[in-house]
């Protein structure tokens, strides 16, 4: 059994990622609706709906075949 660590460790260091933004598909309402909320959401600051509605286009266009 190991012995437990009792200081604080380091903070974990997380890679930056550096990819540009995913673009909506031409013709898909749904990439559509996720670009306008994408928008909408940076020009009031909510970065963090921002960094989800890249999640939902990146991840959406599997249902594009």
């Amino acid at each position: 059994m190991t012995e437990p660590t009792r200081y604080t460790t380091g903070p974990p260091e997380l890679p930056l990622r550096m990819d540009p933004e995913p673009l909506p598909v031409a013709g898909c309402p749904y990439c559509t609706e996720l670009a306008r909320v994408r928008s909408w959401a940076r020009a009031g600051g909510g970065m963090t709906t921002v960094s989800d509605c890249n999640v939902f286009l990146r991840r959406h266009p599997q249902g594009h075949g």
